[in-house]
């Protein structure tokens, strides 16, 4: 019998899908296991043979749990709303939703193919309805909630609103907007019901805020730091801006120091949590007040060097700081906006990277020093981010670079407040050697006691006090798209209103366009049926808004990453209609075990969905804090581009051998033209390919006759046209090889580059396998008790591949595959005591063909959930050694003996041995070496 892919594997797909056989149970004995993949984008241009890499790797533990006696839970879905198929939509008129679920069907034949043990049956997408309905419950949950700093968790509001009730907010310590003025219990009572929801807008964990955001005028829409590359959108790569805007945050700065704690508790690797640590950007130093000459304003810094105070000789401003526009002078007004229109064109990460360019503009306005009164110059500066910390800094340019070369570049002065240090050339920010001078009464100070003596005397003067400060932002939340989900709320005189939970969802209604409107409102906007009836509590047309009870929604949508932000919880309870998933189910799920991914989530996505998982674990709807105990970042698989070489006229081109010393350009070529194998050119087919037409007439200049193509690594991308589509190699090599090739291609969190041509040698280990258990009539397998080294094969290969699945180290596991089918191959084993538990082995990595061989075994159902085999050491303990027999340390023969045998027993076998005899041709040996289980040496 031949082994057919195709039809096997077509075969247990059917079955695996009819039978249900992944679905997991919520009410199990068995012990939970909880595998997940990060949320794909259903994009239209399909999977390439980089995308199943992560995918394969947690299945293939998935399936190993199973045989391990779990009750696993892998689900699938997806990501479904977004800025992508938004602008196909404006490009084209189509409804996103009606290519969002092309994209799906795309997606989801794609996966079924390479069998995948996904339970479908608890599959989600963001952009339905039912789905969304609990991401805007939980919006509602946020905006009802504020954070304690007494308990250091989220509570309802109603707990603030009684105790402003009772006596104000003098005594309350929780996260909010600065500079809240203060109240008492009575002056509370006495506000109107606007002046209320007001105030607690300054508590709430989402709040509406007037904030510093990257507006994309092409894209027609707000972009997270995340979604802009070297300052352009990752999308489309157009100009961003930065620009104020009144949008909705959240507060997530409030989780601050328990994100940054929370990474101690859990399995990443520690780049990642690196990465974090980074973005959140904790800092421990002190808060510094400076007043404005001539105004009542004052400056407020955050630093972490304090004891620097007396070197401070200018002070600079982030150019959207909002004192900017009140304390620059007449003077300086037309100089100070063009330097700010300039500064709008560049994003936070591009100013932030750029440490050469130096540029800045006097404001003409002085700041006071706090113990010398000295006036201090206040400038603007691009590389001060509004953002972060308090948007102004005190310049010590004696113990900063940035400050330093700020100095020098303008004429400022340098003041020197370190002892003994020349700081002619440079600044000097060794904080752990320095003794301070020119500080008044910090002189002869360290850093240290200086920074506690300058903070008492702060806190004296009224003018600081110790503050620990955090990079970490809130976040923007507000995009201004057609494709995302509604936001929950209507506006009643301007201030914001919950839609009641029961009325939930607020569907996306249908507009005729997806651009803004023609006044710059988001695409909701076009929507003539988008207004609130409190009486009817449901969506009504925009023409009743006159009606008393009718009032606005609100016409932004929630950013992609509302939706990824608590999706894994979904999948424990995906048909739950009352809540996002009963408290049953998450207790017995409770987080995720394995989580696989890319990563460029680093600071994104895994910091908010951490955030909101905190935040439902205060509120009691989520069972533990962290949602991911084990996270891996897979590889990234490039594609192996391919170029030819075009002359400067294009009228010619060379073989990849001719290009020395020639004036070429290189241009992509479709994998498509091109042998993979010998990398010769199809000349004919590139000619006729569109995308080459202006080469039909071209000179093709060949290497014996062929003409080679140029190859390189590259990401794999359709513009590099090196795409390789799953779908071809399932349907010429089979799903179990391309599974089985990818990891093989190397370590799973490695990049490393695709070769169609090294995917043979898999598919040739699967036919070696095939033939272990049928000949060309059919199944071979015996009930012979199998030898030793049999067994010796088999169980080096539990072993190996049990410990290289718990390590995550697949792609040796392969190898061992490998190893072990020659060995038996040559063994000739045909037995079942070996073959069955081989067939369990390769099960989770080439779960088609095992499943076909243990049906051919005579085993009902599936292979799915058959114990896993145990490696028994004593299989691999030796019995027997080889040893190598030597003439004067010259080795002749080798003889295997039995290893318990004494020396002299060895002896008496090695020269009864009829090639020792040859050797020795009647002469008796002066000396007989042997050393038992090493050597055995005979000398003279």
């Amino acid at each position: 019998m031949k082994y057919f892919h195709n039809e096997i594997e077509a075969k247990w797909q059917q079955y695996w899908a009819e039978n249900q056989t992944f679905a997991a149970k919520n009410d199990s004995d068995k012990p939970k296991y909880y595998v997940l993949d990060m949320f794909p984008y259903p994009s239209g241009a399909g999977l390439h043979v980089g995308h199943p890499l992560g995918y394969i790797a947690s299945d293939i533990v998935a399936r190993y749990k199973r045989h391990q006696g779990f009750n696993v839970l892998h689900p699938q879905g997806y990501d479904s709303f977004g800025l992508p198929a938004e602008q196909y939509a404006i490009q084209t008129g189509q409804h996103p939703e009606k290519t969002t679920k092309e994209n799906i069907a795309r997606y989801r034949q794609q996966l079924d193919k390479i069998g995948f043990s996904f339970d479908w049956s608890r599959e989600v997408r963001t952009s339905n309805p039912d789905y969304y309905r609990h991401t805007q419950w939980i919006f509602i949950q946020l905006f009802n909630s504020y954070y304690c700093k007494d308990t250091d968790q989220a509570r309802p509001i109603e707990e603030l609103i009684e105790v402003f009730q009772q006596e104000g907010n003098t005594r309350i310590h929780a996260v909010c907007d600065e500079n809240i003025s203060t109240f008492n219990g009575e002056e509370w009572n006495a506000f109107s019901s606007e002046e209320q929801q007001k105030i607690l807008l300054q508590y709430r964990l989402t709040y509406l805020a007037e904030t510093e955001v990257n507006w994309c005028p092409a894209l027609g829409t707000v972009l997270a730091n995340d979604e802009i590359i070297n300052g352009v959108s990752e999308r489309g790569g157009h100009p961003v801006i930065r620009k104020k805007m009144t949008q909705w945050s959240m507060r997530i700065s409030a989780y601050a120091e328990r994100l940054l704690q929370g990474l101690e508790t859990i399995d990443w690797t520690e780049s990642l949590k690196e990465s974090q640590r980074n973005w959140i950007g904790k800092s421990v130093g002190a808060s510094v007040t400076f007043n404005l000459k001539n105004h009542e304003e004052v400056i407020e810094v955050f630093t972490t060097r304090p004891d620097t105070i007396f070197g401070v000789t200018f002070m600079t401003l982030a150019p959207e700081h909002e004192l900017v526009a009140k304390i620059t002078t007449p003077e300086q007004k037309a100089n100070v906006e063009a330097y700010i229109e300039a500064t709008a064109k560049r994003s936070e990460r591009e100013r932030m990277a750029d440490v050469k360019t130096i540029s800045g503009v006097f404001t003409g306005a002085y700041a006071e020093h706090p113990f010398t009164k000295e006036p201090i110059p206040v400038w603007i500066g691009d590389y001060v981010l509004a953002g972060y910390g308090t948007g102004a800094v005190m310049a010590v340019p004696c113990g900063d670079e940035r400050d330093y070369a700020f100095a020098k570049h303008f004429d400022l002065p340098i003041k020197n407040i370190v002892e003994g240090v020349d700081i002619s050339e440079a600044a000097y920010d060794d904080k752990n050697n320095t003794i301070l001078a020119n500080s008044e009464f910090l002189n002869g100070l360290n850093y240290k006691e200086a920074t506690k003596k300058i903070i008492e005397e702060l806190e004296k003067i009224g003018a600081g006090m110790a503050k620990v400060n955090y990079r970490l932002r809130d976040a923007v939340f507000s995009r201004q798209r057609y494709w995302g989900e509604p936001f929950p709320v209507y506006y009643v005189n301007g201030m914001p209103q919950m839609i009641p939970a029961a009325h939930l969802p607020v569907v996306l209604p249908e507009v005729e366009k997806y651009l803004p409107t023609e006044d710059g409102q988001p695409p909701l906007g076009n929507a003539s049926v988008w207004a609130w009836d409190t009486k009817t509590n449901q969506v009504v047309s925009n023409d009743l808004m006159d009606n008393v009870n009718v009032f606005p929604l609100e016409l932004n949508t929630m950013p992609g990453w509302a939706g990824s932000s608590w999706y894994w919880m979904r999948y424990m309870d995906a048909h739950n209609t009352n809540e996002f998933a009963s408290q049953d189910a998450l207790k017995y799920w409770e987080n995720v075990d394995l989580y696989i991914g890319g990563s460029e989530h680093a600071t994104g996505h895994l910091l908010y969905s951490r955030f909101w998982n905190k935040f439902l674990k205060d509120r009691g709807f989520a069972p533990t804090e962290e949602p991911f105990k084990k996270l891996i970042n897979q590889g990234m698989i490039l594609g192996m581009s391919a170029f030819v070489y075009r002359s400067e006229d294009s009228k010619t081109l060379y073989s990849k051998g001719l290009i020395k010393d020639k004036n070429v350009h290189p241009i992509h070529v479709d994998l498509a033209v091109i042998n993979d194998v010998t990398n010769e050119l199809d000349i004919e087919a590139f000619k006729n390919h569109p995308l080459y037409s202006d080469y039909k007439n071209a000179e093709f200049i060949l290497e014996d006759g062929k003409y080679i193509v140029g190859r390189e690594v590259e990401k794999m991308s359709k513009s590099k046209y090196n795409v390789v589509n799953p779908d071809d190699i399932c349907e010429q090599y089979g799903a179990d090889t391309l599974r089985l090739y990818e990891m093989f291609l190397g370590p799973l969190e490695q990049a490393k580059p695709w070769n169609t041509a090294g995917i043979t040698g898999v598919s040739g280990f699967l036919k070696k396998l095939w033939r272990l258990y049928f000949d060309d009539i059919g199944l071979i397998v015996t009930n012979d008790e199998p030898t030793g080294e049999m067994y010796k094969s088999l169980h080096k290969t539990i072993k190996k591949v049990t410990e290289d699945i718990e390590n995550f180290s697949f792609n040796t596991s392969v190898s061992q595959f490998m190893i072990c089918v020659n060995e038996l191959a040559q063994a000739k084993c045909h037995h079942r005591a070996i073959l069955e538990p081989l067939a369990i082995l390769v099960s989770p990595y080439a779960p088609h063909i095992a499943e076909e061989l243990w049906s051919a075994l005579g085993h009902e159902g599936s292979i799915a959930t058959v114990k896993f085999p145990i490696f028994e050491a004593k299989y691999l303990v030796e019995s027997e050694k080889e040893y190598p027999v030597s003439f004067n340390g010259k080795m002749r023969f080798t003889i295997k003996l039995p290893l318990d045998l004494n020396a002299a027993q060895i002896e008496e076998i090695v020269m009864a041995d009829e090639r020792t005899q040859a050797q020795l041709q009647g002469r008796t040996p002066n000396k007989v070496i042997i050393v038992p289980g090493k050597i055995i040496n005979l000398v003279g």
